[in-house]
């Protein structure tokens, strides 16, 4: 390939790494993406994001990191930070310390998991430079990463949601007990959760009232607003939804069933190390095992959900499907992970759209799109 032609190719940031508890996850969907992404069509520039925020292009490869070791990679500290700019020519440019350009950049997709790169902070910057990027934008990011205004916007679309109390730091600062006795009037067992964390950080499942302040605790390391849901019996269903080009309505995947491996160990839940560590802690059953009619309704309710928060790109949708025949949302997830055996991609593998052509799918989506207001 020609200098010219590697220039003419669109320049994707991939931003990673971050500040949120979700780290490790970032970095390691970042590497996945690196390894799979169509490198004729697309020049990937990787940044990671370090835990104070500084953004890094230094000392990193990658392409190396992985959960499967029981390691947890991280972006190190710069030594000397980069940073995008807006450049006079109304694109963007990566500069470092000094103010010296490292390059345009013509869109970003930023591989970031939790608070301050999931939630609309960072969108939010890239709306100022008018720089387009992979997936949701501030108003989609930030309701749906926040499980309490999540559910209210599902209800508002005529979706089903399980009961649920929020308790906010100023509850909990004023009078605890009475936020315990709220929580606890929901049905057990519970599931106490951070409003704004993923990955399973911070979350307890809850059998007596007796373990409700603890796990609350727990949560609020994560967050000083909690959710406490209370348990729903079903089977727990993901769908993955993808945006379509131009006026096309998003698409839905085949259902996807995670089955919990029992017998593995201490699993009580689809939790952290079952997801990222322990292959043998669950599997994924696709097309998930049910009438036809009711995949299509699952679909039908995956995209209302997605445009109910006014979504874009991409995103997870997880739902209950109870022994009575309902479909009870539980969460949405606009920027799910891209690990090897993450949901996402494997429901869309499994759907008829392969890894390396759903990033591209993405990227052109994002480029589409554009920045600004839609």
């Amino acid at each position: 390939m020609t200098t010219s032609a590697v220039t003419e190719r669109p320049r994707v940031l991939l931003l990673f790494g971050g500040r949120s508890s979700e780290h490790p996850v970032s970095c390691v969907t970042a590497a996945n993406v690196l390894r799979e992404i169509d490198t004729e069509r697309w020049e990937p520039v990787p940044v990671g994001v370090a835990r104070s925020g500084l953004w890094s292009v230094e000392d990193m490869d990658p392409t190396q990191w992985s959960l499967r070791d029981g390691s947890l990679p991280e972006v190190p500290e710069p030594i000397r930070p980069v940073s995008l700019r807006a450049a006079s020519d109304g694109t963007t440019e990566l500069v470092d310390a000094d103010g010296a350009c490292l390059g345009r950049v013509d869109v970003v997709f930023p591989l970031l998991h939790g608070p301050f790169g999931e939630d609309g902070t960072v969108q939010g910057l890239f709306e100022t430079l008018n720089l387009p990027a992979v997936g949701c934008g501030v108003l989609a990011s930030a309701v749906g990463m926040d499980k309490h205004f999540m559910k209210v916007a599902f209800q508002a679309a005529g979706l089903e949601v399980g009961p649920w109390e929020t308790i906010t730091d100023r509850d909990w600062q004023r009078d605890a007990d009475s936020a315990l006795e709220r929580a606890g009037s929901l049905e057990y067992p519970l599931f106490v959760k951070p409003a704004r964390a993923g990955s399973s950080f911070g979350i307890t499942r809850v059998a007596e009232p007796a373990e409700l302040r603890a796990a609350v605790e727990e949560a609020r390391r994560f967050d000083p607003r909690v959710v406490v849901e209370a348990g729903i019996l079903g089977r727990e269903i993901e769908c993955a939804v993808l945006d379509g080009h131009g006026t096309d309505v998003p698409r839905a995947s085949l259902p996807g069933e995670i089955v919990v491996v029992e017998q593995t160990g201490d699993h009580q839940f689809y939790d952290f190390e079952a997801k990222y560590q322990d292959d043998d802690a669950a599997q994924l059953s696709c097309p998930a095992e049910m009438p036809e009619e009711e995949i299509s309704r699952l679909q039908e309710l995956a995209v209302r959900a997605f445009e109910a928060i006014d979504g874009a790109g991409l995103a997870r949708c997880d739902f209950f499907y109870t022994p009575d025949g309902r479909w009870v949302i539980n969460e949405i997830n606009t920027m799910p992970g891209f690990t090897p055996i993450s949901m996402y991609p494997a429901l869309w593998e499994r759907s008829g759209i392969p890894y390396s052509q759903l990033i591209t799918e993405l990227v052109e989506l994002a480029l589409e799109r554009g920045a600004g207001l839609h």
